[in-house]
């Protein structure tokens, strides 16, 4: 029994489970294929990095998918590329909020988790999350993270979300044995940040014992702590052994 994560680029990651390929929140456009994110402190065109493979490699890689995890429909995290290259006919494992919009698209397998979902001999759950704060919070809509139970592994797939109690409650409720965070401290010109700072990952940490991984950095404008932020923090707290900022492309196993 194997569970394998490869970080792609940003929030889009593969997952490996016995074989069975599922992709979650897939952006595949080329880089500064997109306009920026707007009201942000730059106009950077986005994404600022290509994907870590080529056109063939992202062609094989799509061929060879089960399932597609999408979080919630944001650009970053389910862009027109990807709705175009992705096969039709691929299961879409989604929030509630997103089932009509991705069967407009096109998407002809689309099934919600809500709460739970038996799929194939994985178990997924949904939590619920809260993408920033005040009225940016509400203007951001209904995000979600999913838990993927497999044996003996429980992956915590946090999604856009801030450390808040609907994260709290999640790790409480399903025990992870491994989470990923979406750090980035993404914000716009008025507000609080919206995905994980590195104060926010130190709270998760401080919370549970499990394994964490920080992706969702360097690929976004608004974006603005970057890799050497966390890795600087995770060193200041000693908690190198327990948080992981993983480069574009790399591989690992969940022990």
């Amino acid at each position: 029994m194997s569970f394998k994560v490869q970080l792609l680029r940003h929030a889009t990651l593969l997952l490996d489970i016995n074989g069975k390929r599922i992709l979650v929140d897939p952006m595949l456009s080329k880089k500064e294929a997109m306009d920026p994110v707007p009201n942000a402190s730059n106009t950077d065109r986005i994404p600022l990095v290509e994907l870590p493979v080529n056109d063939s490699g992202l062609e094989a890689l799509l061929h060879s998918i089960k399932a597609v995890l999408a979080t919630h429909t944001h650009r970053d995290h389910w862009d027109v590329a990807a709705q175009q290259k992705i096969p039709a006919d691929t299961t879409i494992l989604c929030q509630p909020a997103d089932e009509i919009l991705i069967k407009e698209q096109g998407f002809s397998k689309v099934k919600t988790v809500e709460p739970s979902l038996h799929w194939e001999d994985i178990v997924i759950h949904r939590t619920s999350g809260q993408h920033g704060t005040g009225e940016i919070g509400k203007l951001m809509g209904t995000v979600s993270g999913f838990v993927l139970e497999h044996g003996k592994h429980r992956l915590y797939i946090a999604g856009d979300t801030i450390w808040c109690k609907d994260v709290e409650d999640a790790i409480t409720t399903h025990r992870p044995t491994y989470i990923i965070v979406n750090g980035g401290g993404a914000q716009f010109v008025q507000g609080d940040p919206i995905t994980m700072t590195t104060d926010d990952v130190l709270q998760v940490a401080n919370f549970t014992k499990a394994p964490i991984a920080v992706v969702h950095l360097e690929t976004v404008n608004h974006c603005h702590q970057k890799r050497p932020d966390f890795k600087q923090a995770i060193a200041a707290h000693k908690l190198g052994s327990r948080i992981a900022v993983p480069d574009d492309g790399g591989w690992w196993e969940l022990q």
